[in-house]
C-alpha cells in the first residue's frame, strides 16, 4: 500500500479520482490527502511525505511542475493527470514519466499505479523528475535537453545532441552515440522518431533514424547512403528519398 496525495484545482476531478482509486485499486493506494492548489500541495506533502502525487497540469497561478520546482526532493513518484494532450506531454515523455489523460481510462491508470508501484519498491532517486525539470530550465537552448533511454536493466538520461542514429532491431532500438557507446533499448524506434520529431532526426529507412547534424554527405552506391561523420553509411530507401533531399536541402 502506497500514499498518494491528489492534486487538482477542480473539486469534481478529485472526487472522482479519489473515487476510482477507492473503487478498483484500494490494495495498493492509499489517498492520504487531496490539494486545490500548488501551495496547498506542498505543505501537505511537507506534512505527510507521501510516495506518490497524482499531479493535474493545468491549475490558476502556478501549475503542476511548479510544485515539482518546489519540492525539489526527488523521493516520490508522479502520475501527471490532465485533460490537455499538447502542454508538456513532450517533456513528461522525454522523462520517461507516466501521464492520464481526462476521461480517465481505468487500463491506463492501472498500467501507470503499477509502474509507480515497481520504482517506489526499488527506492530509487527519481532522476526521471530531475530530467524534467532540467528541460524546462533550459526549454530554448535544444542542446541540453536529455533524453530517457530505457533498457531491459535501467533508464539513461542521454543528451540528445550526442545522439548519432538509431537502428532498429525488431521491437527493439540501437542507440549509437558520438563518444561510440552503443544502447540497446527496448524502445522501438517509432517511439524515438515521434519523441525527436522537433530535433534535426531523419527517418530515412524503416530500419534507421539519423542525427542530421552528422550527416557529411549523401552519396549514390548501388542504392542511396547517408555517409555519417564516422564514415557509417545509412541506406535510404527508395520512397523516402525525395523527402530526405529535402530536409538535406540538397537540390
Amino acid at each position: 500500500m502506497i500514499k498518494a496525495l491528489l492534486v487538482d484545482d477542480e473539486l469534481n476531478g478529485i472526487k472522482n479520482l479519489e473515487s476510482i482509486l477507492n473503487k478498483y485499486f484500494s490494495d495498493k493506494v492509499l489517498v492520504s490527502d487531496v490539494a486545490n492548489s500548488v501551495d496547498e500541495a506542498f505543505l501537505k506533502f511537507e506534512k505527510n511525505h507521501p510516495e506518490l502525487i497524482f499531479l493535474d497540469i493545468e491549475m490558476p497561478e502556478k501549475n503542476g511542475f511548479e510544485l515539482l520546482k518546489q519540492l525539489g526532493n526527488k523521493d516520490f513518484e508522479v502520475i501527471f493527470v490532465t485533460a490537455f494532450s499538447e502542454y508538456g506531454i513532450d517533456a513528461i515523455k522525454f522523462s520517461a514519466l507516466d501521464y492520464i489523460l481526462k476521461p480517465i481510462d481505468i487500463n491506463d491508470l492501472r498500467i501507470a499505479i503499477d509502474k509507480a508501484m515497481s520504482k517506489i519498491k526499488d527506492k530509487k532517486y527519481n532522476q526521471s523528475i530531475e530530467n524534467l525539470l532540467e528541460y524546462f530550465k533550459n526549454e530554448n537552448d535544444k542542446t541540453k535537453h536529455k533524453i530517457a533511454v530505457s533498457s531491459v536493466k535501467e533508464t539513461r538520461f542521454v543528451l540528445v545532441s550526442e545522439i548519432i542514429r538509431c537502428e532498429s532491431k525488431n521491437s527493439y532500438t540501437f542507440i549509437y552515440l558520438k563518444n561510440g557507446e552503443e544502447i540497446l533499448s527496448s524502445t522501438a524506434i517509432h517511439e524515438y522518431e515521434i519523441l525527436l520529431k522537433n530535433y534535426d532526426f531523419i527517418r530515412c529507412h524503416q530500419s534507421h533514424l539519423v542525427n542530421k547534424n552528422f550527416v557529411k554527405s549523401m552519396i549514390k552506391n548501388q542504392g542511396d547512403f547517408l555517409c555519417l561523420e564516422n564514415d557509417f553509411e545509412v541506406p535510404i530507401s527508395r520512397q523516402k528519398k525525395d523527402w530526405v533531399k529535402k530536409k538535406l536541402t540538397i537540390n
